[in-house]
């Protein structure tokens, strides 16, 4: 199975950094194969067509953003990812 990719798309802030370790702990849990990178530049990040951040794109499309949510809840967000 090729990885997936995460990118958690913020400043760099405190609360950007939350997602980036639920998200790896919820990948984890579900013993996933994944690549994580923290994109911080602005014109990287509006790419993405995101309005606010924290935001985390699986696999190219942004599939939370605004809100740090808990590792129970981005396990069932990537359940969806790769079904």
């Amino acid at each position: 199975m090729t990885p997936l990719e995460f990118k958690i798309l913020g400043p760099g802030c405190p609360n950007c950094k939350r997602p980036a370790e639920n998200t790896e702990a919820a990948a984890r849990e579900m013993d996933l194969s994944f690549r994580l990178e923290k994109v911080t530049d602005v014109r990287n990040m509006m790419s993405y067509g995101i309005r606010r951040t924290p935001a985390l794109a699986v696999n190219g499309k942004v599939v939370v953003e605004g809100r740090v949510p808990p590792p129970r809840e981005l396990m069932s967000i990537l359940a969806q990812q790769i079904a």
